[in-house]
């Protein structure tokens, strides 16, 4: 595609992504929920969201596949109050979506495997109509305009410039840095299009290329981003990575699942369970006064964080050495 026709798909792009951002106050609610409350948190949010991570590394989803379910899934979130106890089913709904739209049929997981995998305490039927009252409250089609859809038109303008920047300029080190500030609620609020020039120019600034800044400064003129917003967010994105990169961060494996679990574990993840259907969910939406959900918790409170065991991108060669951990493997229980 050459170069008036990729500026031509941004500016109608840059036009239509409003209609596919989360509603900030719901998001702003959200945030300032507290742990105990029982409510969504933002720390429960952004785990949900490793998860995610977890569970598209390891099934082999594509990141647009992964974009897509978090933006559902924000989107979701913003719009309908639920509980905890249900956050699971939700998410899992919005991967299986998205999974259905990007990725070849040929390549999608068995819905059971999903579960399974995914460690959950639903059944196949609780999934399918999770995904008809998500795809009902959302409108959803087929597509979204998310920070991945400029991500890679941005990469695309820029490498049309010039064929030999290739080396230089990573798509997927951006996407990998993405996913990563995806996992934190706050990056929801932004606009998907100044998100990924945040992105875009942190990574120039690194190569330290004149021409593909002044690349970026013109994308930048064309799409009206003023500089006070920029700067803003690539603030904030700096930030996020320097934190994510320290090794003080929790953060889930970059290689394929290798779980070492126990007989017991094994045996509930090759096994269907006989489990109830969740209760009914109350589509209360967030300015509503009240929501009070009166149905039995069906979750475990024991319930780990696949984030913890499953594969990410966390650790490739896209954040400094620092951050890649070693990997300390347990015998299998016999």
């Amino acid at each position: 595609m050459d170069a008036f026709k990729l500026m031509k798909e941004l500016r109608v792009n840059y036009e239509q992504e409003a209609h596919y951002l989360p509603k900030e106050t719901g998001l702003s609610l959200i945030e300032s929920t507290t742990e105990d409350d029982s409510r969504i948190s933002a720390k429960c949010r952004d785990a949900k969201v490793e998860d995610l991570w977890s569970l598209t590394s390891f099934f082999g989803y594509s990141t647009q596949t992964f974009v897509l379910a978090v933006n559902l899934l924000d989107r979701f979130l913003a719009m309908i109050r639920i509980q905890p106890k249900h956050l699971s089913c939700v998410s899992v709904s919005c991967l299986h979506m998205a999974a259905k739209v990007t990725e070849e049929e040929c390549n999608l997981a068995p819905t059971g495997d999903l579960i399974r995998i995914g460690q959950c305490r639903f059944t196949v039927s609780d999934l399918c109509r999770m995904e008809k009252i998500v795809a009902e409250k959302l409108n959803f089609k087929s597509k979204a305009i998310t920070a991945l859809t400029f991500l890679h038109l941005y990469h695309q303008i820029a490498l049309s410039h010039s064929t030999d920047r290739k080396e230089k300029l990573s798509l997927e080190k951006l996407e990998a840095q993405l996913k990563a500030c995806l996992c934190r609620i706050s990056f929801s609020k932004a606009k998907p299009s100044v998100l990924a020039l945040s992105l875009l120019r942190q990574e120039i600034e690194g190569v330290r290329s004149e021409d593909m800044l002044e690349i970026a400064y013109h994308i930048q003129r064309h799409l009206k981003i003023t500089d006070g917003e920029l700067l803003l967010w690539s603030e904030r994105v700096a930030r996020c990575l320097s934190d994510y990169a320290s090794p003080e961060c929790s953060k889930p494996n970059h290689k394929k699942l290798q779980w070492i679990v126990s007989r017991r574990t094994a045996q509930n993840l090759h096994s269907y369970r006989v489990v109830p259907e969740l209760p009914t969910i109350p589509e209360g939406c967030w300015d509503e006064s009240e929501s009070e959900d009166s149905c039995e918790d069906m979750m475990s409170s024991g319930e780990e964080s696949l984030s913890s065991s499953l594969g990410s991108d966390a650790e490739g060669p896209f954040f400094p050495l620092h951050l890649r951990r070693q990997k300390h493997r347990q015998p299998l229980h016999a």
